[in-house]
């Protein structure tokens, strides 16, 4: 596996899995929202119930982390599938949204505090 495969490739990659099966025609817009939806449900999963403590040594076990690594896969690719439906570039969204988050928690009022940007 390449470890400095970019956004890129790896959307090349998942648009040729895609397509190899046929699946497209499953990919609406609704049906990938859906998805992405349940996987991160399925995310949320493996550490419901779970203190900090556990959390630490779930991911601290190899094959629980596999596991965990392949949750946050599949969010990853169905936010990947989403973008690409709609038409834009999810890394250029994300670095819009961190430039606006940046205007909403701006460090001298936000640092060390979980307070929602309405309230700060």
């Amino acid at each position: 596996m390449n470890a400095h495969l970019s956004i890129d490739e790896l959307l090349k990659q998942l648009l040729a899995f895609r397509d190899a099966r046929d699946w497209r025609q499953f990919h609406t817009l609704r049906n990938l929202i859906v998805s992405a939806s349940i996987e991160a449900g399925e995310l949320l999963e493996t550490v419901q119930w779970k203190t900090d403590d556990e959390i630490d040594a779930f991911v601290a076990d190899p094959a629980q982390r596999k596991h965990l690594e392949h949750e946050c896969a599949d969010v990853l690719m169905y936010l990947m599938l989403i973008a690409e439906k709609a038409g834009f570039d999810l890394v250029e969204a994300a670095a819009d949204k961190l430039k606006l988050n940046e205007t909403r928690y701006p460090v001298d009022k936000a640092k060390g505090r979980s307070t929602k940007y309405s309230a700060l």
